[in-house]
């Protein structure tokens, strides 16, 4: 099929041209027609004058995909200030059924269990293919900022003999008769290859079986991880960290103004040097400011995420910010302590307006300590045999983050649940579409 893209019709007005999708809205007026048709680019309006024709789109309802063959002709009026005229139509498959929503208005009204039920067709809607969109625009920025870096891509296994982070739920399964689970992360992995590559990211599914049924967790979603070597701490971890985020906010705006314009979004500016504070520091704050003693506390409640993230607004003026030195007791079993504090990480979180959007820090690089951490944990070593033997071998200071991009979506876009931004959402009660 020889056709053009509805934000392509502005270079043809005059030229008799063919475009081809959805028919998104019909207007029947006594002796015209207008036919608003949907493609991948956007829409694009169809002036319908002739009688018979007009009568035969009568009977098109919403979501018939058709091909137009017309002349484009200026219209300011219309969908990019064109539409076509002189047309004629074909239909290609037609709708036995209207979708149980217009996708023709502004907004899907809908509720969330009802658009997920209906994803396939929720998912044609504009304002939803522009999140999507621009999701696709950050995992591109992901990848260009770390290639840029020299980062080695790399596709880890999915299926594991081993869970990935202790205490955390997994998905077992049957692998031919033994005993086998669904990566929670690429973490082992993506260690491995630092003593391959030095610097490596991947962008895969991670699985996680924990029965939360909340606003910010999923079973399954898509992990953005990256590990680099000859490290001296987290630190330098955390500055690469900054240029990914902001790599992918600027391919977002670069690469999809429309989607931007179209979700009237203002792309956070992110610091040259992202605001830091010490998670002790962190708990002493909140313990003065809200009278909530919660000192000694070993992680940080949702609740006291969006109070720090009202802070570094008001204190520095920044959407982003780091909280570093987590107690060890919350870290997994390969983080490195802090040499100063034992009892405190080389770990961080990045918090994005008030959520947790990444957890990163240095790893452990030498055999020994990994069997002493271990065995701090009560956990044998067996299990973790062929991850350990990596680090009898020589392996240089090292570390990384992981970035959940529904969540990153999710905050960037300002929605209240990550299913929001999620094409097919897994979780605790849902597995299909």
């Amino acid at each position: 099929m020889q056709r053009i893209l509805s934000d392509q019709l502005p270079a043809h007005v005059g030229e008799k041209v063919t475009i081809a999708g959805w028919i998104h809205r019909r207007r029947l007026l006594k002796s015209v027609a207008f036919v608003v048709l949907r493609d991948a680019a956007g829409l694009a309006q169809v002036v319908i004058a002739e009688a018979a024709l007009r009568g035969e789109i009568e009977t098109l309802p919403e979501e018939t995909v058709v091909e137009v063959v017309g002349t484009v002709a200026a219209n300011e009026a219309a969908p990019a200030g064109v539409e076509l005229v002189d047309a004629s139509v074909r239909t290609l498959s037609g709708s036995t059924e209207p979708p149980p929503f217009d996708l023709y208005r502004p907004t899907l009204t809908a509720s969330l269990p009802m658009l997920l039920d209906h994803a396939s067709v929720a998912l044609r809607h504009p304002l939803r293919q522009a999140a999507f969109r621009m999701s696709a625009a950050a995992v591109r920025g992901f990848r260009s900022t770390l290639d840029g870096a020299g980062f080695v891509e790399v596709h880890t296994p999915k299926i594991v003999a081993s869970a990935t982070e202790s205490g955390a739920n997994v998905f077992a399964i049957d692998y031919f008769g033994r005993p086998a689970f669904l990566a929670q992360s690429p973490q082992f992995y993506k260690q491995m290859l630092v003593g391959v590559f030095e610097r490596v990211y991947e962008v895969g599914p991670v699985f996680r079986a924990e029965p939360h049924d909340t606003v910010r967790h999923l079973a399954q979603f898509t992990s953005l991880d990256a590990e680099l070597g000859f490290i001296d701490d987290h630190r330098d971890v955390m500055t690469v960290l900054r240029d990914v985020i902001a790599g992918m906010i600027a391919e977002i705006a670069s690469r999809e103004p429309a989607a931007v314009a179209a979700w009237r979004l203002a792309p956070p500016e992110v610091p040259a040097e992202i605001p830091s504070v010490p998670f002790s520091d962190a708990l002493e704050m909140i313990s003065a400011a809200t009278g909530e003693d919660v000192t000694g506390e070993p992680d940080l409640a949702p609740s006291h995420e969006r109070w720090l993230g009202d802070w570094a607004i008001r204190e520095h003026g920044s959407d982003f910010l780091f909280v570093v030195g987590y107690p060890m007791v919350k870290r997994p079993f390969y983080t490195h302590p802090d040499p100063a504090r034992p009892e405190y990480s080389n770990g961080f979180d990045l918090i994005f307006r008030g959520l947790e959007l990444v957890t990163g820090g240095q790893r452990l690089h030498r055999y020994d300590d990994y069997v002493a951490a271990l065995a701090a944990k009560g956990e044998p070593t067996t299990a973790y045999q062929s991850y350990l033997d990596v680090f009898r071998r020589g392996m240089p200071p090292h570390g990384g983050f992981a970035i959940g991009l529904e969540r990153f979506m999710m905050r960037l876009l300002g929605v209240g649940n990550v299913r929001e931004v999620t094409l097919f959402p897994r979780d605790i009660g849902r597995v299909t579409p």
